[in-house]
């Protein structure tokens, strides 16, 4: 198992900067390849189903050659149709070995969280809370046993 504490920081990263940034990107890939070894492979949707946690869905949105853009998500019984909690879009480069969050939807539903994105005004700390939702829920869930 690839272990993200061998990300390497530059000496020149800060907490909240673009380079400690890139390093949690870093971190998600490793985090996310504990759940599914290989991205590339995922053409079609997964769901990881354990006993200590609710059903884990993988979806592929758009796969290249180069990245492939996923949705990672719980789905809850809706009144109408399924409620995704957390909703994230999460957009993986395979040859950086990256990868990063493009959307959360999960910031509407939630008052405290919806508190929390209003505060933050850089698009550099928005990035920086979405991927830090991602990079804890995936060591959440590898520790609930999940995997595609």
């Amino acid at each position: 198992m690839l272990a993200d504490q061998w990300c390497e920081t530059s000496w020149r990263a800060r907490p909240g900067s673009f380079v400690s940034l890139m390093t949690l990107y870093e971190s998600n890939f490793v985090r996310l390849r504990w759940l599914v070894h290989d991205l590339r492979q995922v053409d079609t949707q997964r769901v990881s189903k354990v006993g200590a946690d609710c059903d884990l869905y993988l979806t592929p949105l758009e796969l290249s050659r180069y990245t492939g853009v996923f949705r990672l998500t719980y789905e809850f019984e809706g009144e109408t149709a399924p409620l995704r909690d957390p909703d994230l879009e999460v957009c993986v480069y395979h040859d950086a070995r990256l990868a990063e969050v493009r959307s959360f939807r999960g910031f509407q539903r939630h008052p405290q969280l919806a508190k929390l994105q209003s505060g933050l005004k850089r698009e550099l700390d928005q990035r920086w809370a979405r991927n830090m939702m991602l990079n804890k829920w995936l060591e959440y869930c590898a520790e609930r046993g999940h995997h595609f």
